[in-house]
């Protein structure tokens, strides 16, 4: 990946509707060789997917809770099938299996805490392998980004 191919990632990844020709424009290219480009990183995997970002609020989702979860059994089929059924909820935008006190990290987006009662019934009540878990309501956020940081790689 060179400085342009960071550049171009760059700038898709603050406003991925660009055209095609306003991205070339912008990176010095034409736009044959930006598409090329663009449809190479596609193709290696470096861009994932290309998506809307919504505003949480306008989409009726204005709430947001990250959950730790300690499971009582530990062996990588539990794990898998937490996650598994955590991944399966839709108010569940982030799951993770962590390292350090707790098992696994959920990060949610609500309606209201009657839909995170119902979330928290299936996900951590009966007859589920989680031993507890502690739920953290987010106030305020100072900073929510999706863009990876490009640096150029040394050498």
């Amino acid at each position: 990946m060179d400085r342009i191919d960071r550049k171009l990632l760059t700038l898709m990844q603050r406003d991925a509707s660009r055209t095609n020709a306003r991205l070339a424009d912008e990176v010095g290219l034409s736009p044959s060789s930006c598409l090329r480009r663009i449809r190479r990183l596609r193709a290696s995997g470096v861009i994932d997917r290309i998506v809307a970002i919504l505003n949480p609020a306008r989409a009726g989702r204005s709430l947001k809770a990250i959950v730790t979860v300690e499971l009582k059994e530990h062996g990588e089929q539990q794990m898998r099938q937490f996650l598994d059924r955590a991944a399966g909820e839709a108010a569940v935008t982030q799951a993770y299996a962590v390292t350090g006190s707790v098992d696994a990290v959920l990060v949610m987006r609500l309606r209201d805490m009657d839909e995170f009662d119902g979330l928290c019934e299936r996900l951590f009540r009966e007859r589920t392998n989680v031993a507890r878990f502690f739920t953290l309501v987010v106030i305020r956020t100072a900073k929510e980004e999706t863009a990876i940081p490009l640096e150029a790689t040394p050498g």
